[in-house]
């Protein structure tokens, strides 16, 4: 079956009408894009954040809020669009204020094989570093040549392995992980660089990420490919000291792939969690941000092995 997809043009305070109008014609799920949403998001991100790229804020400012839904493309989706319109046209002819936008719609069409299958498409396996394949659920490898398969399917959670600040930190994971190495990942996301450790011999004991999903993320990802990655925690260890407490200590290796400010704010606690003679692995770092990087860690007692670099990022290692 073929999908209509219905884009419904409002405002944050119209959410709540269009919501109940929805409801009242049988459509229980629908995708919600709040233009307020990005406004809060970039106020409550800003320090995990290098930049912004500038046209992406005026792109996003410059949406409308909407919500999109899908019908049937047949008769009794037709039906149900039409009803749905009717009561738009209700619903704005009361908004005598008119605080509630537009309220009027696009439509396109949605095929059922673009809907399930058509961004899959560009996820094909690859390789990683010297011994790492990774591949999505759905692709099949009958020859991996030698490598590990790490399987990894995009959801909610930043991480297939495709950018270079993850293929940067799995490459340093195989050059200096040991098997038993007590292991912590800061800034989990999709848990890959906890499962690559894993599979490389180490003890993956905690993961972190401000993300509860995330967290969820990771856990599945993990029982994929038939590793443990220990505990997760949920929250920002920077402004919670409880967390940053609860995180413990005497880790022979710390990886962290998130950006070069939360790095710096962190590397005195990092000099802190590692064990006399561990590794701090960091990435997410702008290639212009980098001396700041190695100042901060060189001023908190590490010392440097290596920073590898791609076009535009760079990941260090280091002793403490």
């Amino acid at each position: 079956m073929d999908w209509k997809e219905v884009t419904i043009y409002t405002t944050t305070a119209g959410i709540g009408p269009v919501e109940a109008l929805l409801e009242e014609h049988g459509v229980e799920g629908y995708v919600l894009e709040d233009a307020a949403d990005f406004e809060e998001f970039l106020k409550d991100t800003e320090i995990y954040w290098d930049y912004v790229d500038e046209d992406l804020v005026r792109e996003k400012r410059a949406q409308e809020t909407c919500l999109k839904i899908y019908l049937p493309d047949s008769g009794e989706g037709a039906k149900q669009y039409a009803g749905i319109r009717a009561s738009l046209e209700s619903l704005k002819a009361r908004d005598e204020a008119h605080a509630w936008g537009r309220l009027c719609t696009e439509t396109a069409l949605t095929r059922q094989e673009d809907w399930e299958w058509g961004w899959k498409q560009y996820f094909k396996p690859f390789p990683v570093g010297r011994s790492f394949l990774i591949k999505p659920s759905w692709e099949r490898v009958d020859d991996a040549q030698g490598r590990r398969i790490l399987e990894i399917d995009p959801a909610s959670s930043f991480g297939t392995g495709s950018h270079d600040t993850t293929q940067l930190c799995m490459a340093a994971l195989e050059r200096y992980v040991r098997p038993g190495d007590a292991l912590l990942d800061m800034g989990t996301g999709s848990g890959i660089l906890a499962i690559a450790a894993a599979m490389l011999g180490a003890d993956v004991r905690t993961v972190v990420d401000i993300d509860e999903n995330c967290l969820k993320t990771a856990r599945e990802n993990a029982e994929k490919n038939h590793v443990s990655i220990g505990r997760g925690l949920c929250g920002d260890a920077l402004r919670d000291a409880g967390l940053a407490e609860e995180i413990g200590a005497g880790y022979q290796i710390i990886v962290a792939n998130i950006v070069a400010d939360v790095i710096i704010g962190m590397a005195p606690m990092f000099a802190g969690k590692l064990a006399a003679g561990g590794v701090l692995i960091c990435s997410g770092i702008l290639n212009e941000r980098a001396p700041e990087v190695a100042a901060a860690l060189e001023q908190n007692g590490f010392v440097i092995l290596s920073r590898e670099e791609s076009k535009d990022w760079s990941a260090f290692a280091a002793k403490k």
